[in-house]
């Protein structure tokens, strides 16, 4: 016998949300550690805001829901509120209830500035390593350092001359047709109208030169978390420079004996030469010709466990370019890019934390 299809009544609950997440829930324990960091960034906080006036949206649960965003790959802001309209386990993350009124997406936009201005994405970091340190997870002596590009939210028809000098070769302003062939484009001459910050930059002979941004992360070797991380315009030198910067930042007291594992792109002799004066000894993958290294520093085993353990800070950029969906960043400007890309470091290292934490109880 066929059912009949009824149709839905008027929605009552006696069930609370907290209730209705599985206690063995993965965002169980994400919610618990980042919330044990945003308590420590209460007085942070606080002083982003006037003591007068209306009431703000906690800051608390705006971070909580770009941990969400990053986590579940939402691709934007108005996706996250249409998920958070409709989805009980995203409002018990977030710490709305159910009938809470969902925020407009331009509540983000409003609040970015602030965010930024106070290095929020920076001290969140910072709490989650100290949680990593706490738990005892983190090698205080040796680490990797490296970069990955990521692409600009701009096309390369924004590339256009400094000058003002621009070429179409149709009548369609909105979207026209531009012929780049026998014209010489590089970053001296020519600028993003859509994003200014962006640079022209190519990995490697044979590769297509992209509008891009260059993420630099510092990583201990232990476990492979991320313990400082960067973003500066894709040039030449960058890498070089931003990793000796995250290097340099470490308190002089822990640099004496740290070792820096690093790619054959590291193993030039101004990073190896600036690294022993800073007491670090660069564990960087010797060239066949014209090494910077020599084998007082190859003949060791610590060498080869480190060869061996830089790898793994390709997890940490695949995560972020397949998962936090940084392959390609959906914020315009250096510093806003920089933030975003620091803020999801630290929600890897947040799933990360509570992946070993759960292994080893």
């Amino acid at each position: 016998m066929r059912g009949t299809q009824k149709q839905q009544g008027a929605f009552f609950s006696y069930v609370s949300l907290e209730a209705r997440v599985p206690q063995d829930h993965p965002l169980r324990a994400i919610r618990q550690e980042a919330d044990r960091v945003l308590k420590s960034l209460s007085g942070r906080f606080a002083a982003m805001y006037s003591e007068t006036g209306r009431p703000s949206i906690p800051p608390e649960q705006l971070l909580r829901a770009l941990l969400l965003q990053a986590l579940y790959s939402i691709r934007s802001e108005r996706m996250l509120m249409e998920q958070l309209e409709y989805n009980l386990l995203f409002r018990w993350f977030v710490g709305l209830e159910i009938d809470d009124r969902v925020w407009v997406p331009t509540v983000f936009t409003k609040n970015r500035d602030r965010l930024l201005e106070a290095e929020v994405a920076h001290a969140f970091l910072s709490g989650v390593v100290r949680l990593a340190h706490q738990e005892k997870l983190l090698s205080d002596e040796h680490f990797t350092v490296d970069g990955t590009l990521i692409e600009a939210w701009a096309s390369l028809k924004s590339f256009v001359p400094k000058d003002g000098a621009t070429r179409q070769d149709d009548d369609d302003p909105s979207n026209p047709t531009v012929n780049f062939h026998g014209h010489q484009r590089t970053n001296q001459t020519h600028e993003s109208t859509t994003d200014p910050d962006a640079r022209l930059y190519k990995k490697g002979p044979g590769k297509e030169a992209r509008l891009s941004f260059l993420g630099h992360a510092l990583m201990e070797n232990r476990h492979g978390f991320v313990v400082a991380g960067t973003l500066t315009p894709a040039t030449g030198k960058a890498e070089l420079e931003a990793a000796i910067e995250l290097i340099r930042k470490r308190p002089a007291r822990m640099r004496r004996g740290m070792t820096v594992g690093a790619d054959k792109g590291y193993d030039q002799r101004l990073f190896v030469q600036t690294l022993r004066r800073l007491g670090v000894c660069a564990h960087v993958a010797a060239r066949v010709n014209r090494s910077a290294l020599d084998r007082r520093t190859t003949r060791h085993t610590a060498y080869l466990v480190s060869q061996r353990k830089r790898k793994l800070i390709e997890q940490v950029f695949g995560w972020l370019k397949t998962t936090a969906l940084m392959r390609r960043t959906r914020h315009r400007g250096l510093e806003r890019v920089a933030w975003v890309f620091e803020f999801s470091l630290a929600a890897y290292n947040l799933v990360h934390l509570v992946n070993l934490v759960r292994q080893q109880t």
